[in-house]
């Protein structure tokens, strides 16, 4: 049914923000959804009904929202041209990290399928967007890793970073003046108690991190760390 439609813009924001809030919970809130889109709760009761109908979301009053398959299908595609775009405007363009996911967010509503999987090809069939995170094959796998946030890297065991978790500019652009970019190598030497400061070694220097920030850094110890 989905595939002989053209969603609104609304609806694919809707689709993808449920889509993220259910790696937290299986039933998203409309009280949830209400902040993450910055819409009122009535206006998520209201499309969450319309897509109930388009087949497209469970909801149930009081329990909430949850993709049901076909939900699901669009969710991936949406993310997959959003992080291909993202991977696009960084190595072809030029853009910076931190300025990537505004754009990526006006320009996944208005490409063609055909137009993203152009990108696909000419970037080699990526399996990781700029910030780390998985981008969604053709067919809607996601490429699997088991990774940790640095705050609970045990000290002196060695990983390598995957993933910067974080949406705002400004958090990104902290992190990688620190020198925790893709792939940098990094251990921690030591950590202050009460989420105080971590102190670590990236790419051979030593730098120090706020515990919020540490948070937004995943890592992959290649199976040294348990």
């Amino acid at each position: 049914m989905t595939d002989q439609v053209n969603p609104s813009e609304s609806v694919e924001n809707f689709i993808k923000a449920v889509y993220s809030l259910q790696q937290q919970e299986e039933r998203v809130s409309t009280n949830t959804l209400s902040d993450a889109l910055n819409i009122s709760a009535p206006s998520v009761t209201d499309m969450a009904q319309r897509l109930v109908t388009a087949g497209l979301v469970d909801y149930q009053r009081y329990k909430g929202v949850v993709l049901t398959a076909s939900g699901r299908e669009m969710a991936l595609r949406v993310l997959r041209r959003h992080r291909l775009i993202e991977l696009y405007l960084v190595r072809e363009l030029g853009y910076a990290l931190r300025e990537v996911h505004e754009e990526a967010e006006k320009l996944e509503h208005a490409v063609s399928e055909r137009f993203i999987e152009a990108i696909a090809y000419k970037l080699g069939d990526p399996n990781f967007d700029p910030h780390g995170d998985p981008i969604p094959a053709a067919d809607g796998t996601l490429t699997q890793r088991q990774l940790m946030p640095l705050t609970e890297l045990p000290e002196h065991v060695k990983a390598s970073v995957s993933q910067l978790k974080s949406s705002s500019p400004e958090m990104l652009q902290h992190i990688l003046d620190r020198g925790f970019t893709l792939d940098s190598e990094v251990e921690v030497l030591a950590r202050d108690p009460f989420d105080g400061p971590i102190s670590a070694r990236v790419d051979g220097r030593e730098r120090i991190v706020g515990f919020n920030v540490a948070e937004c850094i995943l890592v992959d110890t290649g199976g040294e760390a348990k």
